[in-house]
């Protein structure tokens, strides 16, 4: 593999990883459910309405490890096929984790962790990624591809939410200990604030290259892009 292949794979590495801490913990979570772990006070809404969590777990994590293979321009290029197939499994999943979201945050009980402010948070960015995938969709029903892929990166970057939270969360955690009320509240926006403050940034960069216009739809890292 040459070295400019082996930087196209870079960014979906680096996606991969930061989705690994949230998948490891909803398999954790979806085997205490099917094992029958002792109910407490942390996971009693789980287990009064599973559904819900279940498929936020499962659709949440295959849209953010299948999703970052679609931030590679060279498997686009040469597997094209791989692309539409993909969408066609991620689409549905990405609008599954955002309904579900919005469900548990509508219809569970809030966690004692989480401070008021929380809540509409929740709502409002789950709302966000639903609307950017069904945008994105719309986008390509029209080949619009720089639109679509606009949309679909925006989508991807709020649901990927969960995995920079967790480096939002680690200096507290190491400093102070483990954050809670408005502290918590903020890091927790702050994740998906700088999620979506890199894709415009990266969206403005092409932007700006208009020179290379027929590259950036041939080339450039695209979000998780549909069927047609």
């Amino acid at each position: 593999m040459t070295s400019s292949a082996k930087r196209e794979w870079l960014v979906p590495a680096g996606l991969i990883l930061l989705s690994a801490v949230p998948v490891i913990a909803g398999a954790a979570r979806t085997a205490e459910l099917a094992g029958g772990a002792a109910v407490t006070s942390d996971n009693a809404r789980f287990f009064a309405s599973p559904v819900p969590v279940l498929v936020h777990i499962v659709g949440a994590s295959l849209y953010c490890l299948v999703g970052a293979f679609q931030f590679a321009p060279g498997l686009r290029r040469r597997r094209p096929g791989w692309h539409r197939l993909a969408g066609r499994l991620l689409i549905p999943c990405g609008l599954a984790a955002a309904l579900s979201g919005l469900w548990m945050t509508l219809f569970y009980p809030r966690p004692p962790i989480d401070h008021v402010l929380v809540t509409p948070m929740r709502l409002v960015f789950g709302t966000a990624m639903f609307c950017c995938i069904v945008l994105g969709l719309a986008a390509i029903r029209r080949r619009d591809i720089p639109r679509h892929r606009a949309w679909m990166a925006r989508g991807y970057a709020i649901g990927l939410g969960a995995g920079t939270q967790v480096l939002t969360h680690l200096p507290w955690m190491l400093l102070v200990g483990q954050p809670s009320g408005v502290g918590r509240a903020l890091l927790m926006l702050a994740g998906w604030v700088i999620n979506l403050a890199v894709v415009e940034w990266a969206l403005r960069g092409r932007l700006t290259k208009p020179t290379r216009r027929i590259q950036i739809l041939a080339d450039a890292p695209a979000g998780v892009v549909a069927s047609q």
